[in-house]
């Protein structure tokens, strides 16, 4: 039988959990995979491209794979370093209970401390935002310049924003749920319906990912915890103390987090510059992804700084 591919969509039978020695040489960008020991944990990261640093985090339940093809518009004038968040894809999960928007903003500081590549800009998709942000608030930290791309910066409204956290904690707290969930991964109409309640739309390969992922107990642990250990209160207090540039763009039929939350926050913050993506969803930037790759090379090309020494090093920076 053919070895399953991002061009192929999941088998029907058992769900096959991701594993690196059977999955990694058909993944997406797996030429530039490494994986580094930093902080405590074992990541996956791809390291493309050479010039000033950028990182680029994605959402809570996907992997570094949704940048799969914005990564190559700009690795031709940047080092592009892509990890799979903690508890994601490949990638170890943080200790019980510190899976949380700080703790998370310190493991990815931990991670390019270690492989010694300071980014100067961060691009960060939903939740990935709002890491994006964390780090760029920290005092010591060495970001010039941030992409929004859907962000979930702020908590829920009403009973949702009430139920969110202790409903998602519940969750966490049972493994069984996670096991229950990657079940469905086997089914491509679960995975198809899933992705479309986003307002995206996405080729047969995306959603042979996406059901990778979804089919991964661990994945779907991770995702979890994340969701469990989520309090956005306290940045929202912080983001008027932000100096950084931030581009944020907006795809308008997001039906994840719907853009006008974060429309009203970008009013208040005198550093943010909106652009709208007609027509496009939550996963915008797996939509159209050359569109996505060339406004982001247009946001941080001016600010960029000059690359980091040692940046070749990003090309194998251990394990």
């Amino acid at each position: 039988m053919a070895p399953e591919g991002p061009g192929r969509p999941p088998t029907a039978g058992p769900s096959r959990p991701l594993r690196w020695d059977r999955d990694g040489p058909h993944w997406p960008g797996s030429a530039a995979s490494r994986f580094v020991r930093a902080g405590g944990l074992r990541w996956h990261l791809q390291c493309h491209g050479q010039g000033p640093v950028l990182l680029l985090l994605h959402g809570t339940g996907a992997s570094g794979h949704s940048w799969r093809d914005v990564v190559p518009g700009l690795a031709s004038r940047h080092t592009v370093l892509v990890p799979d968040l903690p508890g994601h894809g490949f990638s170890e999960a943080l200790p019980t209970g510190r899976a949380t928007l700080p703790g998370m903003a310190a493991a990815l500081q931990a991670l390019v401390d270690t492989i010694g590549l300071a980014p100067a800009g961060i691009a960060g998709h939903s939740a990935g935002a709002a890491i994006a942000a964390q780090m760029a608030l920290a005092p010591a930290g060495t970001v010039r310049r941030l992409a929004w791309i859907n962000p979930a910066l702020q908590p829920f409204d009403g009973w949702a924003g009430l139920a969110f956290g202790p409903l998602a904690r519940w969750m966490a707290r049972r493994p069984a749920l996670a096991s229950l969930a990657a079940w469905r991964g086997r089914d491509p109409q679960a995975v198809r319906s899933l992705v479309e309640s986003t307002g995206s739309t996405l080729d047969e390969a995306g959603l042979a990912l996406y059901g990778r992922l979804i089919a991964t107990p661990s994945h779907v642990a991770g995702a979890l915890a994340m969701m469990a250990g989520w309090d956005l209160a306290p940045l929202r207090r912080a983001l008027p103390a932000l100096r950084a540039p931030v581009l944020l763009l907006v795809g308008d039929t997001d039906r994840t987090v719907p853009p006008g939350p974060a429309l009203r926050l970008a009013a208040t913050l005198p550093t943010v510059q909106v652009q709208h993506w007609p027509g496009l969803g939550h996963l915008a930037h797996e939509e159209a992804p050359q569109d996505c790759a060339r406004r982001l090379l247009d946001w941080f090309g001016p600010a960029a700084a000059p690359q980091a020494p040692g940046a070749s090093a990003a090309r194998s920076p251990g394990a």
